[in-house]
């Protein structure tokens, strides 16, 4: 048998980030190149639930959104490092868009998505912190599907975005552009929509705002009496769809932190940063960031160092 654990309660959305906790028959399960993340045999029964401190320590946690569901074609859609400080009640997100130009360790230069699509979730975390000089503690991973089943667990009601009129087809919205309630797959096929002038860039956007959204539905539902009395049972059902190396007891700490000593600041970055980089086509990638690998090395390390504005 194997256990499909979770991360960050919040942070994988739209190619981006969800978990939750049953067991899970290894039939069921298809075991890929891709999909390397390491998990746990912990058990993880609703009954056996109890307080237990709150968690302290500082960690960096790789978030990864996939386009399938373990196939050895699969590649990752969303790539974000999520910084939780958890006495500072802080949240500090990076985006790391998926054309950028990184050597990948055993492979020729190229996009940093193309790691994940040679050597899974391990050869990616190594190409970043290589690339990017950062410390990864941990991986969580998810599908379309289960970023579907998290967001309608977390919030049932849906999210309120503002749609583009060139959205409106992909999302298939008659009316006119302006501020909609999306839920599951809308919400998705809003997250992943890139046919307009931002592409990627604009997708990234949205990524990090519906993730937020997310983060501030989550700390109202869970963190109402009801919530916290559920919180247990809706850890167990989030986990279910996200694939992390966190161990059981780091898991339910970090759940049980973030919802009872809410986040009160995030903070985004996208790398590359703004005029570190060039647009560039390679014969064996296609078109490429070709960054400025200093720039945005440096760029990283203050951001997850400085502290927060509030």
């Amino acid at each position: 048998m194997r256990r499909i654990m979770a991360v960050f309660l919040i942070f994988l959305l739209a190619g981006c980030g969800y978990y939750s906790s049953k067991e899970n028959n290894e039939n069921n399960q298809p075991n890929t190149k891709n999909r390397t993340v390491e998990k746990t045999s912990e058990e993880m029964p609703v009954e056996r639930f109890r307080p237990f401190q709150s968690y302290k320590k500082d960690v960096n946690v790789l978030l990864l959104g996939v386009d399938s569901r373990g196939e050895s074609t699969s590649r990752s859609d969303t790539i974000m490092l999520a910084k939780y400080e958890p006495l500072n009640k802080k949240v500090k997100l990076v985006s790391l868009m998926r054309d950028s130009y990184v050597t990948i360790p055993g492979y020729d230069k190229s996009k940093l998505n193309h790691a994940y699509f040679y050597g899974g979730d391990k050869l990616l975390k190594e190409t970043i912190e290589k690339n990017f000089n950062v410390k990864i503690d941990h991986v969580a991973l998810i599908d379309f599907q289960g970023f579907i089943e998290v967001v309608n667990i977390l919030a049932p009601q849906g999210l309120k975005v503002d749609v583009s009129k060139p959205m409106m087809k992909d999302l298939r919205i008659s009316g006119e552009p302006g501020m909609y309630v999306l839920k599951g797959q809308q919400l998705l096929d809003y997250v992943r929509f890139r046919h307009d002038a931002k592409s990627d860039f604009g997708r990234v956007e949205r990524q990090q705002e519906v993730i937020i959204s997310l983060k501030d539905e989550a700390v109202e539902t869970l963190g109402s009496f009801d919530g916290i009395v559920k919180l247990p049972e809706i850890l167990t059902e989030v986990a279910n769809h996200v694939d992390t190396d966190i161990v059981l007891k780091d898991y339910l700490t970090l759940g049980a932190t973030f919802i009872l000593n809410p986040v009160s600041n995030v903070e985004t970055l996208r790398v590359p940063v703004e005029n570190s980089y060039t647009n560039k086509y390679t014969k064996h990638a296609g078109e490429v960031l070709n960054m400025d690998m200093q720039r945005n090395q440096d760029a990283i390390s203050e951001f997850l160092s400085k502290e927060v504005s509030e």
